[in-house]
């Protein structure tokens, strides 16, 4: 199963009849704080509820009214219409980290050469050129946590996909300290940067306390790492076949060499994507590979039946299907990015609502994924809903977690390898146990992971 074979045609929802109206206001608004306080508070329950109040719901955050949409056909509408560009609170609060240069951030002409420049890199043929380095990553991985008590899952996961972007797309560029940096730098930053996104109180942000310290910080420390990767690679003289060599030759729409700027804000935005958003998946994952042990037990007879006796090489990773399946699940219940806004650049409609132009639009994958409209039994963990034939079942744009259109995940294809790589290797290696400390309950930052998950891994014997 691919998450592109999600296909058929999406629920149909009421819409109000006639001219388009206003939308409601959700309930529950303070002064000054709007809605910020119940996302703050309870976001997953207060995102996931406004579905009972409509389509499309108004809410306050600080002084600014956003409309937040809870269906899936209007997700995707959003997502492909060029009425809506990557703007509004989560990309302001993300401005600092990922400036406004790179192609996360960026939009129109500037967004699509910048895809231009980076989509070789995802290649097919690219990706199995990565295989060696994602077999070597894995392993030793593996290695390390045989010799290991208990494991950290946040910083393991974080160090094997830094390690594994940076190897794969930057070749020569990572080093255990330089990964050990940009997992604690967006540990704090993803935080801090949730906070600011809810209650956009702007000045209080840049008053001297302990925890804007902390983040002013971390940003400093993960601006300077990567200056200091692509410093490190122009000194070097090489020019591996990677993302980072595509950057530095690379030429703006005047033929000129693209500016130092753009090249930082790109490997920043690469950065980012390969570690939090996929290294918080991988946490989950491992959450579901502890609390079902029945799961890993077909995970791990898959791998023997695909594997044999011999390692996992990454050409194996097609025939894992089943692993596969647990990684989407994984991805529905468990999405890093639950999460997301965008900004009306004209006067619109959505749904039969009015939408104004500069109206700021928030909707939650997390609320769409577990919507019951959308899916039976909702809220159960059952990769087998995945299987062909039965994925066809699941509304269009109500499973999308690389999104779609022009600002679908140039990586989505490396990720899937990746975490489905990573995946069969821990069920095969280990059955994991809950560690003293383990606090599995929902951490929500910017991106969606466990709280503190820590792990007993417990080597399997060899059949």
């Amino acid at each position: 199963m691919t998450v592109e074979s999600v296909k058929s045609e999406p629920q149909i929802y009421a819409e109000p009849e006639g001219a388009p109206v206003e939308p409601p206001f959700a309930d529950g608004g303070v002064p000054l704080l709007g809605h910020g306080w119940k996302l703050v508070r309870d976001p997953l329950a207060f995102l996931a509820g406004l579905r009972e109040h409509g389509d499309v719901v108004r809410l306050r955050l600080g002084p600014k009214a956003v409309y937040a949409v809870t269906t899936p056909e209007l997700t995707g509408a959003i997502a492909l219409s060029p009425d809506y560009i990557i703007a509004g609170p989560l990309w302001e609060s993300l401005e600092s980290l990922l400036g406004k240069e790179g192609v996360a951030t960026a939009n129109g002409p500037l967004h699509r050469r910048q895809r231009r420049t980076i989509q070789p890199a995802f290649r097919q043929d690219a990706l199995h050129a990565y295989g060696p380095v994602m077999e070597e990553e894995v392993a030793a991985l593996m290695a390390r946590w045989r010799s290991a008590g208990t494991i950290d899952a946040t910083t393991e996961a974080f160090r094997a996909v830094v390690r594994i972007s940076v190897s794969c797309l930057m070749r020569g560029s990572c080093t255990d300290e330089r990964a050990e940096r940009v997992s604690a730098a967006l540990t704090t930053l993803f935080r801090g940067m949730y906070q600011r996104m809810v209650i956009p109180l702007g000045p209080l942000y840049r008053l001297p306390l302990p925890a804007n310290r902390e983040f002013n910080r971390a940003l400093a420390d993960l601006h300077l790492l990567v200056d200091e990767i692509v410093a490190d690679r122009r000194a070097s003289g090489r020019n591996p076949d990677d993302l980072l060599t595509a950057l530095l030759e690379a030429k703006d729409e005047n033929g000129e060499p693209i500016g130092h700027q753009e090249i930082h804000d790109q490997v920043v935005a690469m950065l980012t994507a390969g570690s939090e958003t996929v290294g918080a998946v991988l946490i989950s994952l491992l959450l579901v590979l502890t609390e079902r042990p029945e799961l890993a037990d077909k995970i791990r007879a898959e791998v023997n039946t695909v594997a044999g006796d011999g390692p996992i090489a990454f050409g194996d990773v097609r025939k894992l299907t089943y692993t596969a399946n647990v990684v989407v699940e994984t991805m529905r219940l468990y999405p890093s990015v639950w999460i997301l806004t965008r900004r009306a650049v004209t006067d619109t409609e959505l749904g039969g609502y009015r939408i104004p132009a500069g109206a700021d639009i928030v909707y939650s994958p997390y609320a769409i994924q577990r919507d019951p409209r959308s899916f039976e039994r909702h809220e159960e963990f059952d990769p087998d809903r995945w299987l062909p034939g039965r994925d066809t079942e699941v509304p269009k744009y109500a499973m999308k977690p690389f999104s779609v259109g022009n600002r679908k995940c140039p990586a989505d294809h490396f990720s899937m390898a990746e975490l489905t790589l990573l995946t069969a290797a821990a069920a095969r290696a280990f059955a994991f146990e809950h560690a003293p400390g383990s606090d599995p309950r929902p951490r929500i930052g910017i991106t969606l992971r466990p709280r503190a998950l820590r792990l007993r891994p417990v080597p399997r014997r060899s059949e």
